[in-house]
């Protein structure tokens, strides 16, 4: 007969499995994806602006806006961290 007895885990052994390696920079850096962002919304608002105003043209301006926003709060974040301010946060 088959035993029952689920395989123990790693950590009911004792030992630890060492931590993953951390992600590459480039899955990572935020802000390059922003700024990937920012490009195609961009090329979407002047796309749309020669085709005539819509409500595609409101939503891309505002996608660029937006962007923008985002990519002036992640400087502003990375510049406090890099000042050491205790109330940044890390690892952006």
């Amino acid at each position: 007969m088959a035993s029952t007895e689920e395989p123990e885990s790693p950590g009911e052994t004792g030992k630890s499995l060492p931590p993953p390696p951390p992600p590459p920079a480039r899955l990572v850096d935020l802000f390059r994806i922003v700024v990937v962002g920012e490009i195609v919304w961009f090329g979407v608002l002047v796309v749309a602006l020669f085709t005539g105003p819509s409500i595609l043209a409101w939503t891309a301006f505002t996608g660029v806006v937006l962007g923008g926003i985002g990519m002036a709060i992640m400087t502003w974040q990375r510049s406090a961290a890099r000042k050491g301010s205790k109330t940044a946060q890390q690892g952006i």
